[in-house]
């Protein structure tokens, strides 16, 4: 069974690509077409094993993929005309904005909310978040950073950077990989 899972996982990366697996797992992106007929992200939802494997048989085949494919590209296709034009690209490409902000507002929302009454306050919005930069690096809670702490949130924080978060390009806060500062 490990084996026709792996056997699967590598027929995902060649049909799908790179772009095309972040999408299956579900990271996001920005993929664009790449000439050779895959599509990236833009196509659909992020899809997971399971549905990929439409016939529960434990292996992802050709067909499946190529079903999977075709459903993304009809779900854009909303005229149902075989073509996807700029109106109906542009269409989706709002859809799944507007779904990452209305995402993210509920998170904040969530985060923010002291008083659980659904809507944020000035005085929610504007505070400061209750959990401090020192109390996420003291992990253990006793007060104090240790080296194993302190390495541990470096190394979070560089991960962070590598992986391009918060529109930095990887490149962290301050332009450069390492966030701008000089390593001495």
């Amino acid at each position: 069974m490990k084996r026709n899972t792996i056997i699967s996982a590598i027929a995902l990366v060649a049909v799908l690509g790179t772009a095309g697996l972040a999408s299956a797992a579900g990271m996001g992106g920005h993929g664009k077409a790449d000439g050779m007929g895959r599509m990236g992200p833009q196509m659909g939802a992020p899809v997971d094993f399971a549905t990929l494997d439409a016939d529960g048989d434990g292996t992802v085949t050709q067909a499946e993929l190529d079903a999977q494919k075709q459903a993304q590209f009809d779900a854009i296709d909303t005229d149902g005309n075989g073509t996807v034009s700029a109106e109906e690209l542009m269409a989706n490409h709002e859809a799944k904005k507007a779904e990452r902000m209305k995402d993210r507002t509920d998170k904040m929302i969530a985060a923010r909310d002291t008083d659980g009454d659904g809507v944020l306050s000035l005085e929610e919005l504007t505070s400061r978040p209750k959990v401090s930069m020192f109390d996420r690096i003291d992990t253990d809670g006793d007060g104090a950073i240790s080296q194993a702490e302190f390495d541990a949130a470096k190394a979070k924080m560089a991960e962070r950077g590598d992986r391009g978060e918060r529109g930095h390009g990887g490149k962290g806060h301050h332009g450069g990989k390492d966030g701008g500062r000089d390593k001495r």
